[in-house]
């Protein structure tokens, strides 16, 4: 094989539109047993994949992935910054969509990228390189091994934070059966005494172990639960329709980063945030429409459609009311609860 350097291929993940890449080995990650205690305290929630023998089996060590892995590429690609959100002053209530889903879905951007990536590792060296690539879909800690791979810390929201870029980036990974110069992990902790996100979490998800509750958090329950959103826990939840960006917002080291995103995530029309009246009238075939190749699509109709109810019912508008007993008519009773929930919350109020 003919020699290939680190920062030839940091260089081609960067034309490739992955300005955010770090190498370290295949060694096992380095906070394997917190995640482990994680899941003893059942707070992957309703997330049971995470769980399983496999799940945990591979988390612990990249080569039971990959037995040929000897270096593991981070890569990141920036979305937008959150408070570029502007409602539309003229509408009714609106709600709020985390940023990283304004756009088109980082599951269908990044494999395109990560392949020719390897395609062109695999032309330098002059022969096919065993590899694995996922886009938070594969059996890895990789907020762990990014930290390993110099790209920044994990901070007390449990987010990666890059002290360039903050924490508006998603993360995908390649496993490489060849070796590469790592690169010198990420020791500092510049979280210091701060507890901003943990003091603004709508929900008070986020633990003192710089992990979090998924039972209470928003993000878990607007887009991953497929069940009803826990009474006690809906008027917390604001306007927030599909996921949420509140402990990222609050975070200095996001108050001083760099603007620009990726083209790709750019948002869609009336996507990040959205008019409750009218998102919960869509039809199955107006959803998929508007939030064709969106990341929205991950809740369905149904989950969003819950969303929307509870966001309007906090809003406390009376304009929502019909919209509402519209949806009491709908055919998932999912749906009509949270409708009928958020009815109540409007009609009791002065």
């Amino acid at each position: 094989m003919a020699l290939l350097t680190s920062q030839a291929v940091k260089n081609e993940a960067r034309q490739l539109g992955l300005p955010l890449v770090g190498i370290t080995t295949a060694e096992p990650p380095p906070h394997v047993s917190a995640y482990e205690n994680w899941l003893k305290q059942g707070r992957q929630a309703s997330m049971e994949y995470l769980a399983t023998e496999r799940a945990r089996t591979c988390r612990r060590d990249p080569r039971l992935i990959l037995p040929e892995c000897r270096s593991i590429l981070i890569l990141a690609a920036r979305y937008p910054d959150p408070k570029i959100a502007k409602p539309d002053e003229k509408a009714g209530p609106t709600g709020r969509v985390a940023a990283y889903a304004w756009g088109r879905d980082y599951h269908l951007v990044f494999p395109q990228r990560l392949q020719a990536l390897v395609a062109f590792i695999e032309g330098q060296v002059g022969g096919t390189v065993p590899n694995r690539w996922y886009t938070d879909t594969g059996p890895i800690l990789e907020r762990d091994l990014a930290q390993r791979a110099g790209l920044g810390w994990i901070g007390k929201n449990t987010c990666l934070i890059n002290p360039k870029l903050g924490s508006y980036f998603l993360l995908a990974e390649i496993l490489l059966g060849i070796d590469l110069e790592p690169d010198p992990p990420f020791t500092a902790d510049h979280c210091g005494n701060c507890t901003r996100c943990i003091e603004a979490c709508p929900t008070h998800c986020i633990l003192p172990d710089r992990t979090l509750d998924a039972r209470r958090c928003i993000s878990y329950l607007t887009i991953e639960n497929k069940g009803e959103i826990p009474s006690d826990l809906r008027t917390s939840m604001g306007n927030w329709a599909f996921g949420c960006d509140v402990c990222q917002m609050v975070c200095p080291w996001n108050r001083f980063s760099a603007i620009e995103y990726d083209a790709s995530f750019a948002p869609y029309p009336d996507v990040p945030t959205p008019d409750l009246i009218a998102d919960l009238r869509l039809t199955p075939e107006k959803f998929k429409q508007k939030f064709n190749g969106n990341p929205v699509m991950r809740a369905r109709r149904g989950g969003y459609l819950r969303n929307t109810a509870v966001a309007l019912g906090n809003s406390r508008s009376k304009a929502g009311i019909p919209a509402l007993e519209g949806a009491l008519q709908e055919d998932a009773p999912l749906v009509r609860q949270h409708a009928g929930w958020a009815l109540e919350q409007i009609r009791k109020t002065r």
